[in-house]
Order: structure tokens, then C-alpha cells, then sequence
């Protein structure tokens, strides 16, 4: 009889033990769904960011607002302040209303001249010989004119040249692939070529010359430079006003 009481007695106990166990993962799971289920403050983008943008520019133009939501849901890289994106670029596009995370930035050196254009701005390689592209006097960051010259026909049907600067303070963002240094470095009438920032109504007058005229690279004072009056020239204009006036 006293070894039945004790298995029964056994057997209650653990009986209890697995209640007591079972009742503290329910209590523990209960309270992770709560914490998962908790409110927290995120920031969400106010409207879409295209790819490219700076932080700086998000953070200027109020970019991000705060939303809240499940603490679940946020996602990987979710920053809590602006200013985590002061010093990087969008990689990629964040829609309206999307959370925004680390993830989709980048800092501006990984985005190359992606971070140096923005709107209608376009990057465009140029090629050309060397004296044209001011071969070992040019180099990155410097601002530069570019003249065109090309054939018109006159009163009498005939081929009249003519020339005029067609492009002024284009920025020069890199020189080309594969030199060390960020100057054009090769001389003589060898090719080269160099990247420009234009805007895309920019590119097309510098497709145009390329394909129906010539054109030579000017290059800008670094400080405080002054543009003349638009003006042309042919043939007439060069043997009336002679030199011009003093600058």
C-alpha cells in the first residue's frame, strides 16, 4: 500500500511540476508578444526620395516624418534621427510613407559622380584630342567654356564659318578611366577624354557640334570669373573689329 501512495505521489508531482512549467512559457510567451506588439516612433519618408539625394538635402527639404508602429515591424538599419543621414547618398528609391533605414545609403565617395548630379544635371564624357581638352592643364573640379565652331551658309549660298562659345562654367568632374591622377596627362593629338556636368539641354548642343562642327575647351579663372557679351564670329566680324576691345 505505502509503495502505491508513493508512485501516486510521484506521479503528482510531476503532474504539478509540468503545470508549473507550462504556465511560466505561457506567461514568458504572452509577454514577447506584448513587447513585439509594443508602439514605437520610426522615421518614414514624407515623400519619395529618389535615388541620389543627399541626407543633407533630405534633412533641408523635411523629408522624413515620424509614424508610429509595431516594434515588430521595423525594419533592419531604421534610423531614430535625421541627422544619421547628414553625411550619406540614396542609393536606392524610398517611396512615400516607407521606412527609412541605413541600408539604402551610402557614403558619397562609394557613389562616384552619381553625388555630383542631381535635377536635369547629366554626367557626359567628351572626347577629343588633347590640345583640345587642354591635355595636362586640365583637372577635376576646375569650370571651363566650351567653343564651337561650324559652317553656316551666307547671302550667296555659300559655306561661311563661323564660331562663338557655346557652353559656359561646365564643371569637369573626373578625368578619364584608368590615370592615376585627376589630370588629362598625355600630349599631342592622341585621344582623350574627360567627364563634364552638364544639364540635359546641354548635352544636346554639345552632341550637335561634335557631329556637325569643331570645338576647343576653355578653361575658367578658379575665382571670381566674368562672361563677355554674347557674341559670334565669321569672317566679316574678323576683319572689321580687328583685335576687339581691350579686356
Amino acid at each position: 500500500m505505502n509503495y502505491r501512495v508513493k508512485n501516486i505521489g510521484i506521479a503528482v508531482g510531476l503532474a504539478a511540476l509540468a503545470a508549473i512549467l507550462t504556465s511560466v512559457y505561457v506567461i514568458n510567451y504572452k509577454r514577447h508578444v506584448q513587447q513585439g506588439e509594443g508602439k514605437v516612433t520610426v522615421l518614414v519618408a514624407a515623400k519619395d526620395i529618389p535615388a541620389g539625394t543627399s541626407g543633407a538635402d533630405i534633412i533641408d527639404q523635411k523629408l522624413l516624418k515620424e509614424q508610429t508602429v509595431p516594434r515588430k515591424a521595423i525594419v533592419a538599419g531604421a534610423i531614430s534621427t535625421p541627422d544619421q543621414l547628414a553625411q550619406y547618398v540614396a542609393t536606392q528609391d524610398v517611396y512615400e510613407g516607407e521606412q527609412v533605414s541605413t541600408r539604402r545609403f551610402a557614403p558619397p565617395r562609394e557613389q562616384g559622380i552619381r553625388s555630383q548630379i542631381k535635377g536635369t544635371q547629366r554626367a557626359y564624357e567628351l572626347g577629343g584630342s588633347a590640345h583640345q581638352l587642354l591635355a595636362g592643364t586640365l583637372k577635376s573640379g576646375d569650370h571651363i567654356d566650351v567653343v564651337g565652331t561650324w559652317t553656316i551658309k551666307n547671302a550667296q549660298d555659300e559655306d561661311a564659318p563661323v564660331s562663338r562659345v557655346i557652353l559656359r562654367d561646365i564643371l569637369v568632374m573626373r578625368a578619364p578611366e584608368g590615370t592615376s591622377t585627376t589630370r588629362v596627362t598625355s600630349a599631342g593629338d592622341a585621344p582623350e577624354s574627360v567627364q563634364l556636368r552638364l544639364t540635359d539641354a546641354q548635352s544636346q548642343k554639345l552632341i550637335w557640334i561634335q557631329e556637325h562642327g569643331d570645338f576647343f575647351i576653355t578653361l575658367r579663372p578658379p575665382n571670381n570669373s566674368l562672361d563677355s557679351s554674347n557674341t559670334f564670329q565669321d569672317a566679316r566680324l574678323m576683319l572689321f573689329d580687328g583685335p576687339g576691345r581691350r579686356p
